[in-house]
């Protein structure tokens, strides 16, 4: 048994096929997890899971839809006995400014409700129905939910992402309030400025850059400016899985109720 006792622990993780999720579902699978690829992309998860071996599943999953979320915690019991830890990882990220005078890039409402329907809807279906599941047999859980530093700071062009991102704060403080009592824990973890993944595209970079007023090889070239981290380099998505194992670990066993900052020491100074 390793220090972090994980080996054989049931984990779903939302949004595990790509970027920070597919990091996630690696540093689980290197402790012995049993690990459930939770994604609405089959391609890269079968994928994800070809390569992570016979500890992981993969389940299709809309993490807006109730039905398809039910089934993965329902296939997470059926499969493995029990559910241990849930990592609420899904998201999406849309730039658009509020107000764009050429009209380019507005907020509309579609964008609007696509980007809290996935980020905060999301997170809401998968930690209810997973608590559920934890809390049946009395033996509790873990689950974390990805905010983001531009939860707690805003963010320019990103603005509906950054406030899907502040309530993942709160929810995860709220949840802990509720759940604790039942063994379950609660914890938000917060990443800066990270690595680049496949999901930062050109569609992205170019409404990003758009909506700062800059070009795209403008908006790149800032990426390797860390003048703001101390630690003075971009976060590596290893990082960021290594954090959430520990949380998710009986080590972590009296962290709950708070969101923890990993961003080099990241600040706008």
């Amino acid at each position: 048994m390793s220090w972090l006792e994980l080996e054989n622990k049931t984990v779903i993780i939302t949004g595990g096929a790509l970027g920070i999720g597919r990091a996630i579902a690696q540093g689980f699978a290197d402790v012995g997890a049993y690990v459930i690829i939770a994604d609405f992309n089959e391609d890269a998860g079968n994928a994800a899971v070809a390569e992570l071996g016979d500890h992981a599943s993969f389940v299709k999953c809309d993490v807006t839809n109730k039905e398809m979320v039910d089934a993965v915690v329902a296939f997470a019991v059926e499969k493995y006995g029990r559910l241990d830890v849930l990592v609420n990882n899904a998201g999406i990220n849309i730039p658009r400014l509020l107000v764009d005078p050429n009209g380019q890039e507005e907020m509309t409402e579609e964008v609007w409700d696509k980007v809290v329907s996935i980020n905060m809807k999301g997170q809401f279906l998968c930690a209810q129905a997973s608590a559920r599941a934890m809390m049946a047999d009395g033996k509790g859980g873990a689950i974390i939910n990805l905010a983001s530093e531009s939860g707690s700071e805003g963010s320019e062009g990103q603005s509906v992402y950054a406030a899907t991102k502040a309530a993942a704060y709160n929810l995860s403080r709220s949840w802990a309030k509720e759940l604790g009592k039942h063994g379950v824990r609660v914890v938000g973890v917060a990443p800066g400025i990270m690595e680049a993944t496949a999901l930062r595209n050109d569609a992205y970079e170019s409404s990003l850059a758009y909506t700062r007023g800059k070009t795209v090889d403008e908006l790149r070239a800032g990426y390797g400016n860390t003048s703001t981290i101390p630690l003075t380099r971009s976060g590596k998505l290893s990082e960021v899985a290594d954090l959430i194992v520990y949380l998710s670990s009986t080590r972590a066993s009296y962290v709950h109720g708070t969101t923890i900052n990993i961003s080099g020491g990241k600040s706008r100074a």
